[in-house]
């Protein structure tokens, strides 16, 4: 695991924390040609540059992002952003995480992007990349 977002982990409450483990650990087996850093505070996985998947922690628990995930017409997605195409789910518990929907939703976010990367360069416009 990435150095800084093991220190990140360690910073959380520990039932946060294997939260946060949980995911990072899921997400280096399942996205192994990704670079994943602490961007913008939290810890965030991207492929070819391109912001794909993050968590953080909110009032409402660990929220786990996927910055492409409104198209990926997930019903457990449910907090869907109102100005991008992210999506999101929280927890409170390390229980609550169901793998094979996590792996389905790693899959879609390999297969399902949107150019974040490129986003200033537009002036704030998205394109599907694939």
């Amino acid at each position: 695991m990435n150095p800084e977002i093991q220190a990140y982990n360690n910073h959380q409450s520990s039932i946060d924390q294997d939260i946060c483990n949980l995911l990072a650990k899921t997400f280096d087996s399942e996205l192994t040609e990704s670079e994943s850093k602490i961007w913008h505070a939290h810890p965030v996985w991207f492929l070819e540059g391109n912001p794909i998947v993050g968590y953080s922690k909110q009032k409402a628990g660990l929220r786990l992002m996927f910055w492409s995930g409104a198209s990926f017409e997930e019903e457990k997605l449910n907090v869907v952003g109102k100005k991008f195409k992210d999506a999101s789910i929280f927890y409170t518990s390390a229980e609550q995480i169901n793998l094979n929907d996590l792996k389905n939703w790693l899959k879609k976010s390999r297969e399902i992007q949107w150019d974040y990367k490129n986003i200033v360069k537009r002036k704030g416009v998205l394109e599907k990349i694939n």
